[in-house]
């Protein structure tokens, strides 16, 4: 039985980064892995995703001046693979033995409280910390299991894409890939059960992005419930496989079909604890993933958890932040919190919607009327104008005093925008200083500056010694 410092179950984003953390500190370390390192974020999820963003968004302008332009989706999808292997590069198991941690390809599962057995092979370690992610969570619709659905872990594996395309689900990933998927000149159906799509954000910039897919000729089903799938038809009217796809929907009990030539399910995802017999470590864990303190350990002292079968906020880069504190937790005899006081997103759509710290509602429930809203067009931003770029809204969310207390963007370049306004957010600085602070023209981060100057304005006008001197 071989005996290490820490295991590391998953090879993730989360995993990754405690595995290397714990060797900088001089620990044995074993990385366990049943697929390939990088996890859904280099094969199935940010890695591919963003690319294809990118490519599509090339693809739009081309075909805005060209209508007729047919693109090559083999091409697009090789060049996606391409993008992976160079990412995956530096996360071989040759690089990851070449940085002294313990790499097995095997599925892992626990025997008891420190010890677990891959390919009838046990190893035990002091620390065990598990990053094993989530998958794709496909609904229990009548006829599912008959058709040739993707998620987005087999999208990616796709030779070609079809002329059209069915996207359940309206949240990030699917909103994303439609958006991505129209501008190739893909015919695109979205279908959302709730009101609205991407329903966690701030209510008016889903309904503003709504309105930009319709615009792009995205058919956009909102507040429809998926009621059956089934194989398209042949010519003569007969069922045939893999011809097509029909999705019946029922929108205010009213039932619709749609047809389209694939079916791409994105409504949500599922952790990844199936068969890691966690009930043998004695720790907890519901149907929405592991149960962790603010430490990030399970309710096995000597197991912690981290990422996405972790926690409610499943990006990359809170996957990195969780691994850090497993990490150091798992070795010093000091224990680090974990803070969710400021996280920051952004989802990859066409315009990009960002957003860091609290919803206006949010806010309001917090802060009762302590608060106080700025917005800034992006049709009032020069370089908007330039680019033509000019759909899209910032708004920020303050108290009376003009500490910021959340940010919502939609708009091009909106997630390298957030990142300035999360820095003067964590750091507790007002954003009246980047009214102060001068900025290159022409730019879209000119807009932050202006927003500062307008809560400085405000702040002016309602200060009391200045009422009294207008007065």
């Amino acid at each position: 039985m071989e005996q290490y410092d820490v295991i590391v179950i998953g090879s993730g984003s989360g995993g990754l980064t405690v595995a290397y953390t714990a060797v900088g500190l001089g620990k044995k370390v074993l990385l366990v892995e049943k697929s390939k390192p990088g996890g859904e974020c280099t094969w199935s999820g940010c890695i591919p995703s963003k690319t294809l963003i990118h490519i599509a968004k090339e693809m739009a302008v081309i075909r805005r001046y060209q209508p007729d332009y047919s693109v090559n989706t083999s091409e697009v999808l090789a060049q996606i693979r391409e993008t992976i292997l160079s990412v995956y590069a530096g996360e071989t198991p040759e690089i990851l033995k070449s940085h002294h941690i313990h790499y097995l390809n095997g599925f892992a599962k626990f025997v008891n409280k420190n010890t677990i057995e891959v390919d009838g092979q046990l190893h035990t370690g002091k620390k065990i910390i598990i990053a094993t992610g989530t998958s794709p969570f496909v609904p229990n619709i009548e006829g599912i299991d008959e058709v040739a659905y993707m998620t987005n872990e087999s999208f990616f594996t796709a030779e070609t894409l079809p002329s059209s395309m069915i996207v359940l689900g309206g949240g990030a990933i699917g909103v994303e890939l439609a958006m991505a998927l129209n501008d190739l000149g893909i015919q695109i159906d979205l279908v959302e059960m709730l009101p609205e799509i991407l329903p966690s954000e701030e209510p008016e910039f889903g309904k503003l992005l709504h309105e930009i897919m319709v615009r792009k000729g995205i058919v956009v089903h909102t507040d429809a419930k998926a009621v059956s799938v089934a194989n398209g038809n042949n010519p003569d009217g007969t069922k045939a496989d893999g011809v097509g796809i029909n999705l019946t929907i029922e929108i205010n009990n009213e039932q619709i079909l749609i047809e389209s030539k694939s079916l791409l399910v994105a409504v949500g995802r599922k952790p990844n604890i199936d068969g890691l017999e966690l009930e043998s470590a004695k720790v907890g864990y519901d149907r929405k993933g592991i149960s962790v303190n603010a430490y990030m350990r399970t309710s096995n002292k000597a197991i912690y958890a981290v990422g996405d079968v972790a926690s409610k906020y499943q990006f990359s880069h809170m996957a990195y932040a969780m691994g850090v504190i497993a990490a150091q937790n798992a070795i010093f005899p000091w224990k680090r919190k974990m803070s969710y006081k400021h996280v920051a997103w952004c989802t990859y759509c066409t315009p990009e919607l960002a957003r860091a710290g609290l919803t206006e509602a949010e806010a309001r429930q917090q802060y009762s009327n302590n608060v106080r809203i700025y917005e800034h067009a992006y049709k009032d931003i020069d370089r908007a104008k330039t680019e033509h770029t000019t759909e899209g809204l910032i708004k920020l969310i303050t108290n009376k005093k003009g500490k910021l207390l959340g940010a919502t963007i939609l708009g091009e370049r909106a997630g390298e925008l957030i990142c300035e306004l999360q820095v003067i957010k964590t750091l507790g600085i007002s954003p009246t200083k980047l009214g102060k602070v001068i900025h290159p023209y022409p730019t879209y981060s000119e807009a932050l500056s202006a927003l500062g100057r307008k809560i400085m304005i405000d702040r002016l006008v309602n200060n009391w010694v200045v009422k009294l001197f207008r007065k």
